[in-house]
């Protein structure tokens, strides 16, 4: 697993005590049903880590990156604010 890897994950997984692995994660920021399902591992993606990050992240585990700003768009219109995968 790489330091990145180990970091995003430490991150979503350690204050809502999941235990997503990278693939897992990855499936869930790509998967609008993710938004319906409030899933708190791919919000907390969205919300709490760099952007710079969350970019690379989607490159290392190679997700479509199309269909993660749409997911993000979609927490960003629940949540009511920006995130910053969708401004």
């Amino acid at each position: 697993m790489s330091k990145l890897t180990a970091q995003v994950l430490a991150t979503v997984n350690g204050p809502y005590r999941t235990e997503q692995s990278a693939h897992q994660l990855a499936a869930l920021i790509a998967d609008p049903s993710s938004v319906q399902a409030h899933n708190a591992a791919a919000f907390a993606f969205f919300s709490e880590i760099a952007l710079a990050v969350q970019l690379a992240f989607i490159a290392e585990m190679d997700v479509d990156e199309a269909k993660v700003r749409a997911v993000a768009r979609q927490f960003a219109d629940m949540a009511g604010y920006p995130l910053p995968l969708a401004p």
